[in-house]
């Protein structure tokens, strides 16, 4: 039997990728323009088809010129250079994921999806719509306005290290699981 490694990939393996940042880029993109056309700028309105989790969750249309989660306004140039720099490297990455390594490449459609997502926002209008807004005022807790695509990258790269680690995890466990088995074939060979 062959492994993941020296089996070719599946037509699923190849168009994966593709198929997951294509659905995360409609999502945001469709999410944009329907913020963009209902909510004025600057205002926060409870979500329509959840309007029990407002204060908690509500919709807040803001223009951000920085990172996911409005980081280090101002720094357009900078990030439309950073995610063309990491689809890049996605694109050409994920053809040499092992067959069958679907989780990887479905973390990695997803940062891909967001990447995309917001640099077609830079690039059109020079910052990115943000909207998802979460807090609890109980508390003071306010956590910055977001989009669909920064929630993509985010989930992309947690999917991305807690597979690794699974991953990890398990080729451990194969190694010791074989220790014992070399150690008894040494044993025998020395008899």
């Amino acid at each position: 039997m062959k492994s993941d490694l020296s089996r070719r990939p599946s037509l699923l393996d190849r168009v994966l990728l593709f198929i997951i940042a294509a659905a995360a880029l409609a999502i945001d993109q469709i999410s944009k323009i329907l913020v963009q056309s209902n909510i004025p700028l600057g205002v926060t309105v409870p979500i329509p088809f959840a309007p029990f989790l407002a204060p908690y969750l509500t919709f807040t249309h803001v223009q951000n010129t920085g990172a996911a989660f409005s980081l280090f306004q101002n720094g357009n140039a900078f990030f439309i250079a950073v995610a063309v720099i990491v689809a890049a490297v996605i694109v050409y990455y994920t053809p040499r994921l092992p067959a069958g390594d679907r989780w990887s490449r479905i973390a990695l459609g997803l940062q891909l999806g967001g990447a995309i997502g917001n640099l077609i926002d830079r690039l059109r209008h020079g910052y990115v719509t943000d909207f998802i807004h979460l807090q609890v005022p109980e508390i003071g807790f306010d956590w910055p306005v977001s989009n669909i695509a920064d929630i993509c990258i985010v989930s992309g790269v947690i999917l991305l290290i807690a597979w690794s680690i699974r991953q990890e995890r398990a080729h451990a466990h194969t190694e010791t699981q074989s220790q014992p088995d070399q150690q008894t074939r040494q044993e025998s060979t020395t008899e």
